[in-house]
């Protein structure tokens, strides 16, 4: 075993994870991008392999693995498509193993089985129009009247927000503040389609990258939510989105794992294959430099990832300065790695046929979602400017 498969389970799943990406998710990948269309189908198939729910508890439906396993199967994915994996992302981690660790039994039993199935979409809220990396700026609110709560507010960014250009996903945690609440107490909702008040804003399109992942706004306007849908105390829900960014964090870095070691077998066959003067271009210094470091900082950035998956507690939080930290590295690194790669097929790179296009484009965004890499800068000085010395 090593530290990318420490165990049997995890070794079978990474293999039937890259059997099932190359068989079933590359060659839907370049159509979908261009359609910039949500393959459901194909996200429900996920279902059907124990991903939807990998990190949920098995009377729920999920496949009951750990952090690594998560790793592994989103570095396994991204490597065929990322969009179509951020869109599994945001069902799996942000929504499952959200739901499945702050959430009470009644939740878990309404909501789970069917996530875990692929018959209800999920997501998460947090970003808004004028408030992304300052989650805690968030101005959408919730009042309780009653046996229900009110919420008022708009959700930007949203994965899984629209599964059509028409249709929302089915199934959402809110995170807003209590009318009169401190501005780090904020309290989480599950809030399905057809609720009172909920509604699609618009479908973002045109977007650079990650075209297969369904990106929306979604608006709040007295939005009614049954009180039973409250997770966890009012104003208890700070420590659930920061629990739960560490998992985001990670994952989202493993995408980028995907993404690099895509990149360096495409550039890596390329170069092999292709003469330029009576030689293959594997034989010129420029070209071994692109792929020599390419290969290096993928395994420097995967070396990091799975060391951080292999201490993680999904439970508990306590590892934000390394979470933020692979998330950092890997975004960079992966973004760097795809640029190499089409800078070593030339024009054919700048081609979709070669897919290092797509994954370039694809590969910005991390440094983007789930956390700027300026956040992360920020974070991490903050943590370690609290330690004496490092580990």
């Amino acid at each position: 075993m090593s530290l990318f498969e420490p165990t049997d389970e995890h070794r079978q799943l990474r293999e039937m994870v890259r059997a099932f990406a190359e068989r079933e998710v590359e060659p839907q990948a370049a159509a979908h991008d261009r359609s910039e269309s949500f393959n459901l189908d194909l996200f429900r198939q996920l279902g059907e392999l124990g991903l939807l729910g990998i990190t949920c508890g098995e009377q729920y439906g999920g496949s009951g693995m750990d952090a690594v396993a998560a790793c592994i199967a989103h570095e396994e994915l991204a490597a065929a498509d990322p969009g179509f994996t951020l869109a599994y992302l945001a069902h799996s981690m942000l929504f499952v193993n959200n739901l499945y660790q702050n959430g009470d039994e009644d939740q878990r039993q309404r909501y789970l089985p069917k996530a875990c199935r692929g018959e209800a979409i999920g997501g998460m809220c947090i970003s808004e129009p004028g408030a992304g990396t300052d989650v805690l700026g968030m101005t959408t609110t919730a009042r309780r009247e009653g046996d229900h709560y009110v919420l008022n507010g708009a959700k930007m960014w949203i994965t899984n927000g629209a599964i059509s250009d028409t249709e929302l996903g089915d199934v959402f945690l809110v995170y807003a503040r209590m009318e009169g609440a401190a501005r780090n107490e904020l309290s989480m909702f599950i809030v399905e389609k057809g609720f009172e008040g909920f509604k699609l804003g618009q479908k973002i399109e045109d977007k650079l990258g990650m075209r297969a992942s369904p990106t929306a706004e979604l608006v709040f306007a007295d939005c009614v939510v049954p009180a039973a849908n409250r997770v966890g105390e009012e104003g208890s829900a700070t420590l659930h989105m920061m629990r739960n960014l560490e998992i985001e964090r990670l994952t989202l870095a493993s995408m980028s794992l995907g993404i690099a070691r895509r990149c360096v077998e495409i550039m890596n066959d390329y170069a092999r294959e292709r003469r330029s003067f009576g030689q293959p271009l594997n034989r010129y210094g420029q070209i071994q430099r692109h792929i020599a470091e390419s290969y290096a900082q993928y395994m420097a950035g995967r070396a990091y990832a799975y060391a951080v998956a292999g201490r993680m507690k999904l439970d508990a939080p306590g590892q934000r300065l390394d979470t933020d930290g692979v998330k950092l590295f890997c975004s960079t690194m992966g973004k760097e790695v795809a640029d190499r790669a089409i800078q070593v097929l030339g024009g054919y790179g700048y081609v979709g046929e070669y897919r290092v296009e797509r994954l370039w484009r694809d590969a910005k965004l991390l440094e983007i979602g789930g956390g700027t890499v300026e956040a992360h800068q920020k974070n991490m000085t903050r943590d370690l400017s609290r330690l004496d010395r490092l580990r």
